[in-house]
């Protein structure tokens, strides 16, 4: 079938069983052949094409809403609502979002990108639709690793306990970027072996209606045997207990299965969970064998072999030099337990798992939980190291306030993926941790200028014993700088002046250190001389080289990848206020106030004007005003 041609998915209605897995057959092929090409989210993707497809046949959207939980799995959604021609340009620069997008299609509900929300967001949409007397079908589809975070367990209970008509889809495919923990992971183990366990309770319920009535008596026992079949059945039964129509669990890659289990679930009052198992990265032999998330998300690939088309790395990847120089570190202090909630691939973790699994924790989607976890072993003089992205700490922040910071305790944030990431776009652009955590007390908030800069301020948080600490640092990898062989301990709240300048001053930090050099070498050109400084720590600021530069009526510049309010650029403002340096000239370069779509990050920065060019143009025009002044 040409894809291209798709404009609704209006005829999925008239195809047959067989139709729709030509259909299916045909889309993994489009999206192995672009992806190759683009990068994404391939393995989620394959894993939902009959289930999608399944979907859109039975239901009809947009009356009907489809929620996709983190989103990344939307790809055959959007293929079957008319955007396959714009696959050429998924991710890339004004492109199509590898996320549900609402001003992308009438069909996209709900944007998100991290896990967890669907089903609260789903409760919203079904009270709306009930006080509002419309009868559309709101579908959440939740995988089983979204479903171990707090806020779907939240939800769960509370749908539960309304009663109201909506189809939870619980898509198992025992993975969610790396394989699931926990508990609730075992349940769904269990409950996968257990079999139909809705059609032998409805045959059982058959039996029971055509037995002649003998009596009260008779009627109990049956109405008991009947319920309690389920205990027999599953271990557990988590969902009914919780109040829900439990079905299944099924194959989710066999449409006689899919739609007679979805017109049931259409069919039944109140909530319904369909448990359907699949196969992520199906289709593609690379990705279906993955067992520890590899196929996830890539970048570009070779259909034939499956290797990755990228430059050879010339130096480590941040998460890996902040991983391996704290597991450098934990041979000799046996206190350091790693946590992250379930990224241990993505934190580059392996390694010290490996080696220290009894010190090693992936608690699975559960951010809250791991840094209450972290607050909880420095309480018994451990030293946590949290590895957590930036945009994932956010789901978090009371309890950095509440539990780490209001406690003082000795806590070290792993801040990964910090400033733009380019194609995951807006819900992964780590742009707002500054911003969040610069105003707690105790904390101490820190950047490298790079990997050598970044070994020595891991060994740095870890000696700390002042209370919490983190680290920032990019995605990608280090710029291939010479590593020193023995750690040292950086001076908090020290700065360090990388050239000298007479003029005017620089003061930014990690990514953009470089920029702030092609500035300077800019203005020198021009005969302007700029000092730019590695203010490494962006919280507590080096007050004394603050005081220094003020008392030379330096024009200073701040930059930052990072959002301009409450950023770093705005703690040299509240120290030159607060201090009385009311004819400091003071500029800042950042992410302006709005949220930053996707793209290559150096297409984001030039947008917004965080360019080298850019800051030497308006430093140039700060000089003048120190010149009128002297």
């Amino acid at each position: 079938m040409d894809l291209l041609s798709i404009k609704n998915p209006k005829f999925l209605k008239k195809l047959s069983n067989n139709e729709l897995e030509k259909l299916s057959s045909d889309i993994r092929q489009f999206l192995i052949e672009k992806l190759s090409a683009t990068g994404g989210h391939i393995g989620p993707n394959l894993g939902v094409v009959e289930l999608t497809v399944a979907l859109h046949k039975v239901f009809d959207s947009p009356k009907d809403k489809f929620i996709w939980d983190v989103g990344h799995q939307s790809y055959v959604h959007k293929i079957l609502t008319g955007r396959a021609c714009d696959f050429d340009t998924l991710r890339q620069y004004k492109g199509l979002c590898g996320f549900p997008k609402r001003n992308e299609s009438e069909h996209d509900v709900w944007e998100t990108g991290h896990s967890s929300t669907s089903l609260s967001a789903a409760m919203g949409m079904v009270v709306a639709r009930d006080l509002k007397g419309t009868k559309e079908t709101i579908v959440p589809i939740i995988g089983d690793g979204a479903l171990t975070g707090g806020m779907a367990l939240e939800a769960l209970n509370h749908i539960g306990h309304e009663q109201k008509d909506m189809l939870v889809v619980l898509n198992d495919n025992e993975m969610s970027i790396a394989p699931n923990v926990g508990a609730l992971h075992n349940v769904l183990g269990r409950l996968r072996t257990a079999g139909k366990y809705r059609w032998v309770k409805d045959e059982l319920e058959l039996l029971l209606k055509k037995i002649p009535a003998v009596g009260g008596a008779l009627a109990s026992t049956a109405e008991r045997v009947k319920d309690s079949l389920k205990y027999l059945l599953v271990s557990g039964v988590f969902f009914e207990e919780l109040g829900f129509t439990y079905l299944g669990p099924i194959d989710g890659h066999n449409y006689d299965n899919l739609l007679e289990n979805l017109r049931y679930a259409k069919k039944t009052k109140g909530p319904v969970l369909l448990h359907v198992i699949t196969k992520k990265g199906k289709g593609y032999t690379p990705a279906e064998t993955d067992k520890i998330g590899t196929w996830h998300g890539t970048g570009p690939y070779k259909i034939d072999t499956g290797d990755f088309v990228k430059p050879k790395a010339t130096a480590p990847s941040w998460s890996s030099l902040v991983s391996e120089t704290v597991r450098r570190i934990a041979r000799e202090d046996k206190r350091i337990v790693a946590i992250t909630p379930a990224m241990p691939v993505g934190s580059k973790l392996e390694g010290f798992a490996s080696e220290f699994p009894e010190r090693m924790y992936d608690v699975g989607i559960a951010e809250q939980h791991a840094v209450t976890m972290a607050a909880g072993l420095a309480t018994q003089d451990m030293k946590p190291f949290l590895a957590i992205y930036s945009t994932f700490l956010q789901r978090a922040y009371d309890q950095v306030v509440h539990d780490v910071c209001r406690q003082n305790l000795n806590v070290f944030f792993g801040i990964d993926r910090a400033g733009l990431v380019g194609a995951d776009g807006e819900t992964h652009q780590g742009v707002f941790d500054i911003a969040f955590l610069r105003h707690l007390p105790n904390m101490v908030l820190m950047m490298p200028k790079d990997e050598n800069e970044g070994q020595h301020m891991v060994n740095t948080a870890i000696q700390y014993n002042g209370g919490p600490i983190a680290m920032r640092f990019p995605r990608g990898n280090g710029i291939g700088v010479k590593m020193d062989a023995e750690l040292t301990e950086i001076p908090i709240g020290t700065w360090e002046v990388l050239q000298e300048g007479r003029d005017g001053v620089i003061l930014t930090f990690g990514t953009t250190i470089e920029m702030a050099k092609e500035a300077a070498k800019r203005l020198a050109e021009q005969n302007i001389s700029i000092r730019v400084v590695n203010a490494r720590f962006i919280k507590p600021l080096d007050e004394k080289m603050l005081k220094g530069i003020f008392a030379e009526n330096l024009p200073v510049m701040t930059i930052e990848e990072a959002i301009l309010q409450g950023g770093f650029g705005s703690a040299v403002l509240e120290f030159a206020h607060e201090n009385h340096y009311h004819n400091a000239v003071i500029e800042r370069l950042g992410i302006p106030d709005q949220f930053i779509e996707h793209g290559s990050v150096s297409s984001l920065l030039e947008e917004i004007g965080l360019t080298a060019a850019n800051a030497a143009e308006k430093l140039k025009k700060m000089i003048p005003l120190k010149e009128k002044r002297a």
